[in-house]
């Protein structure tokens, strides 16, 4: 049985204040001293002519009670018993050595949490890591959601700027997810807008959504960033984006997250 983000974030709070993490920060701490998460590429591809144009890192872990526990959830977790840094290092240290050996042509894409954006470390720590395994940071995409930008945007901004300038791309993940702040299109150093999945699932067969989706990509265009669609699951729905504009997608229709050696052979057979 799985637990719900919702049910570990309240946790979390509860945990905070009484100053005791929840159990499974405990195991997820051993697992991280063992690692034992992991870790999966999701293909990303280019709109244009279809190629594999690089992946998004993520990581699951298998807990022998709950089951397979990811995304928000994860983060909950290790929030809730301070070990939220490791977790993040973990992820990126562990998708850059993979995507070190991968061709020039392919990007590596990260998501950067809250906490990442309030550790003063985290750019730092982040380009030794870079440096250390060779990646080329022009090739690496960092992820942002509006979630990590709420508490202090212009700090955010200013932290990003500085891997903005070492080459490093940023992304607003989850546009339209949120409450769209436009400030953040004034203040961030971006370079892309990632639509989340509800601003997808309708543009093949709703007027109104791909009037929306048309919008977007018209904002974009003319400040500059390129737009990337999640969430692809249908032949239609790729054409929409593409035909709209999209610079690159990813989704169910072509690739699902994979182990690192899938992704390989997807590599391979892309020639």
């Amino acid at each position: 049985m799985s637990i719900p983000a919702q049910t570990i974030d309240r946790r979390a709070r509860t945990d905070r204040r009484q100053v005791e993490p929840h159990p499974v920060t405990e195991d997820l701490a051993d697992a991280l001293t063992a690692d034992a998460l992991e870790l999966l590429f999701q293909p990303q591809f280019r709109s244009a002519d279809g190629a594999l144009s690089g992946a998004e890192a993520l990581v699951r872990w298998e807990h022998p009670d709950h089951g397979v526990l990811a995304g928000d959830a994860l983060v909950a977790i290790s929030q809730s018993g301070g070990i939220a840094r490791r977790l993040s290092r973990h992820i990126a240290r562990a998708s850059l050595r993979v995507a070190a050996n991968w061709p020039d042509h392919l990007r590596l894409s990260i998501n950067v949490t809250a906490m990442d954006l309030f550790d003063r470390t985290f750019g730092e720590e982040l380009l030794a890591m870079i440096a250390d395994v060779g990646f080329p940071p022009e090739r690496l995409t960092l992820e942002i959601t509006e979630q990590a930008l709420v508490a202090d945007l212009d700090r955010s901004a200013a932290r990003l700027e500085i891997l903005s300038e070492s080459g490093i791309r940023i992304a607003l993940d989850d546009f339209g997810a949120g409450f769209c702040n436009f400030r953040y299109l004034k203040v961030l150093p971006l370079d892309a807008l990632k639509l989340d999945r509800a601003m997808i699932e309708g543009v093949a067969t709703d007027d109104r959504d791909l009037a929306v989706l048309r919008g977007i990509v018209a904002m974009a265009r003319a400040l500059d960033l390129s737009v990337i669609a999640e969430g692809i699951e249908t032949e239609e729905q790729r054409a929409a984006i593409v035909r709209e504009g999209c610079h690159s997608w990813q989704g169910y229709l072509a690739g699902k997250p994979m182990k690192p050696d899938q992704f390989d052979e997807l590599v391979a057979a892309a020639g």
